[in-house]
């Protein structure tokens, strides 16, 4: 018999590439997008969970405007990130399933001048990473064992908007931009992501806990966008981070160490190459 799983936030960035690379030979998949289930609800969240049953729930719904999180989305922010993630997991539990919550390099304060392990101390410094550790806390709490952290960072996916189209745009009518080189971390392919996801599903060896997954190898956003504009005649400056003053404070320095992922013999791609293949991919959906 198939075990079942159930996709939150399946309209989205990531809840997309989990759609579409979930291998249903083997699973009953049920994906919500968030007009399809208000995680902010808990008795449409329980009655949803307790109909469906599923082994595995791979929460993929998120407030994810970080701006906008520090002020008119403040309440929003907490609702969805803190309460919502609160919500799944006590429904979660409820019919004995596992859960998967992707939660952010946010949750540090970029001090460290090394890589940030899974142990290591938590201060988020803005709202969205504080629901966010808010929303860590409730799964760990509510489900132990049978809760999946995966901490990740700078997100982007070809069913989305994110720092890589925001530069491709850019370059489309810009002969130079600005960007931000004083501040460090690991970009993400959201369908590598993905696939991280839906092998711990498929490993029933794999603990419960925190991991850290994002691609291979660390950049400043500055080299970032160098390499993403690389087939442009934009020119890519460095400045600091003062230049673009923000509502929310990030961290300097918020690369998250990929030790608990080679602990598990799993081979991650480099943001080079998955940028390599976001691009192509991009190419394809406008030919």
């Amino acid at each position: 018999m198939k075990k079942t799983i159930l996709i939150t936030g399946a309209n989205g960035q990531l809840g997309t590439d989990l759609v579409h690379l979930v291998d249903s030979s083997l699973y009953e998949v049920v994906a919500f997008t968030k007009q399809g289930l208000d995680i902010t609800d808990y008795p449409v969240v329980e009655e949803t969970i307790q109909r469906i049953k599923p082994d595995w729930i791979l929460h993929a719904a998120a407030y994810t405007n970080v701006e906008a999180a520090e002020d008119e989305g403040k309440e929003m922010n907490w609702l969805v990130n803190a309460t919502g993630t609160e919500n799944v997991a006590n429904a979660a539990k409820q019919v004995g399933a596992k859960m998967v919550y992707v939660s952010t390099d946010y949750v540090f304060d970029g001090t460290e001048s090394t890589e940030y392990e899974v142990t290591d101390q938590v201060n988020p410094l803005n709202e969205y990473g504080k629901a966010k550790l808010a929303g860590e806390q409730a799964v760990q709490s509510i489900l132990g064992s049978d809760g999946y952290i995966v901490r990740t960072s700078w997100v982007f996916g070809v069913h989305g908007n994110n720092f890589v189209y925001t530069m491709m745009k850019l370059a489309q009518t810009r002969s130079e931009l600005n960007v931000v080189a004083d501040q460090f971390g690991r970009p993400t392919f959201s369908e590598d992501l993905a696939r991280f996801m839906l092998y711990l599903v498929g490993d029933s060896k794999i603990p419960g806990g925190i991991y850290h997954f994002s691609n291979d190898e660390s950049c400043s956003w500055y080299e970032f966008a160098t390499e993403i504009l690389a087939d442009t005649t934009t020119t890519v400056n460095p400045c600091n981070s003062d230049a673009f003053p923000q509502k929310a404070k990030r961290p300097q320095n918020s690369i998250l160490s990929l030790l608990s992922i080679s602990k598990l013999n799993y081979t991650v791609p480099t943001w080079k190459n998955s940028l390599t293949r976001f691009k192509e991919k991009t190419l394809e959906n406008k030919v």
